[in-house]
């Protein structure tokens, strides 16, 4: 498949577009270089204008482990009594023993196929899974990195790659264990695998690259100071606060809980993206919410490993930001992500509408608003949404779905969220390109085939 390059000059005419500023009716947009160039509200389509019905801004996927889309579905069998995150992350030790470079490339294609027909556009890939199956570094240190450019290169996604640091087992430098090995560095190793993996993205349209200390439980505060110099600039991203039994082990540690031990000891702000944050104390949501960082939540992959329920409203209410992620890739669903964060607080507190946050509001204009934004922030993207200058991601939806017969505006949103699913989304554009038409990606049977064929040989071994 070849590499994505920019767009050529089109121009683009949807009777609804959502703009910064709100909801245009007949709007133009016109693309140039990859980029929009300028956005006409009011006006009647013409002969050169590529006609559709809605659009609204491509999402940014804020937390995504590809290899990870290889064994969806594989960890819903019973285990002990206490099954758990921590017993699901010893099936996906097993799953990754014997993943090649050839495998991670088809399983990460296949998972950015899905995020690109789902309304992601761009991704921000928490990439953990550096080395050989026996532990050894690969002769390029980014090999599989270089191979998660390739897939993006191949399906169009835009990539904020997030080469991760991964050197312990638990608090306080405990050593690893056997089933890590694949993640591990040090901080020798660390710094040329930034710069290999900085030069593989070179080849990227608006690629970005941050850096993804693991966790508290995986780098020791010399060694997360020491990360942080490597990458002055650019996102910073880090699991944080997932699990309970996370929380205590942190509290035994440092006599601190995990948010609370970051806000005291680094400087977290705009570039941050906590991922998870579920068990946070009220000091803690409101230090989050204060601080500009974003929570990176991912609801579908914390229902499925039962993590727990982010304290969303109290979060909203005091202006915290957060983006969306498909985190473990069980099920690639952008509307389904935003729904669940909903749903999740209508369990929890037996009420309805509960995100919407004021009388009279959408439920799912709240959340997609705020999740662009938060995503676009998480991901380093400086100018984002359907705007000048901006990357052309653009999404319409099919207003010839039956769940979005008659609606406009935010209804729409309602209507995708709640409603329909991925099913009403028709056309995807990245970064000037046309990836998705009439709900399919166009290199869609090519990468599926290609998928099959590498878990077909993983699942044989």
């Amino acid at each position: 498949m070849p590499a994505m390059n920019n767009g050529p000059t089109q121009s683009l005419w949807f009777a609804q577009a959502l703009l910064p500023g709100g909801w245009a009716a007949a709007a133009r947009v016109k693309i140039e270089g990859g980029r929009i160039a300028r956005i006409e509200t009011g006006v009647e389509d013409t002969s050169g204008d590529e006609r559709h019905g809605a659009a609204i801004p491509g999402l940014c996927n804020v937390h995504s482990h590809a290899f990870q889309r290889g064994m969806a579905g594989l960890a819903e069998v019973r285990g002990p009594a206490d099954d758990d995150f921590w017993t699901w992350r010893e099936v996906m030790y097993r799953f990754l023993d014997r993943l090649t470079p050839d495998q991670v490339e088809a399983i990460a294609a296949q998972a950015y196929v899905e995020m690109l027909q789902q309304g992601f556009t761009r991704v921000g890939e928490f990439h953990y899974l550096h080395n050989a199956p026996d532990g050894r570094p690969y002769d390029n240190p980014a090999e599989l990195a270089t191979r998660i450019v390739a897939a993006a290169a191949a399906t169009g996604i835009g990539l904020t790659l997030l080469p991760v640091f991964y050197a312990h087992a638990d608090f306080g430098g405990a050593e690893p264990k056997p089933g890590q090995r694949r993640f591990l560095n040090d901080i020798g190793s660390f710094a040329p695998l930034l710069e290999a993996s900085r030069a593989a993205i070179a080849s990227l349209p608006d690629a970005n690259q941050g850096v993804a200390p693991h966790s508290l439980r995986a780098v020791t505060p010399d060694e997360l100071r020491r990360i942080l110099e490597m990458a002055p600039a650019g996102p910073v991203h880090i699991h944080v606060a997932e699990q309970v039994k996370e929380v205590d082990a942190c509290l035994a540690w440092s006599g601190a809980r995990p948010v609370e031990w970051l806000m005291d000891h680094h400087e977290v702000g705009r570039r941050w993206c906590l991922v998870h944050a579920t068990h946070l104390g009220d000091g803690e949501v409101a230090a989050l919410a204060a601080s500009g960082a974003v929570a990176g939540l991912c609801p579908i992959t914390e229902a499925n490993l039962g993590d727990g329920v982010f304290r969303t409203p109290d979060y909203l209410g005091q202006g915290g930001r957060f983006g969306v992620g498909t985190d473990s890739n069980v099920a690639i669903d952008a509307a389904g992500e935003l729904k669940l964060m909903e749903y999740a607080q209508r369990l929890t507190r037996r009420s309805r509408n509960v995100l919407a946050m004021r009388e009279g509001g959408s439920v799912g204009s709240e959340l997609f608003r705020g999740a662009a934004a938060g995503g676009s922030r998480a991901l380093g993207v400086e100018t984002g949404g359907l705007q000048i200058g901006a990357a052309a991601d653009i999404v319409t939806l099919d207003l010839d779905h039956p769940s979005l017969a008659g609606r406009s505006g935010d209804a729409l949103l309602d209507g995708w969220i709640f409603a329909a699913g991925g099913g009403v989304i028709d056309t995807v554009w990245r970064f000037g390109c046309k990836v998705v038409e009439r709900g399919r990606h166009r290199a869609a049977g090519a990468v599926a085939s290609r998928y099959r064929r590498a878990i077909g040989e993983l699942l044989a071994g």
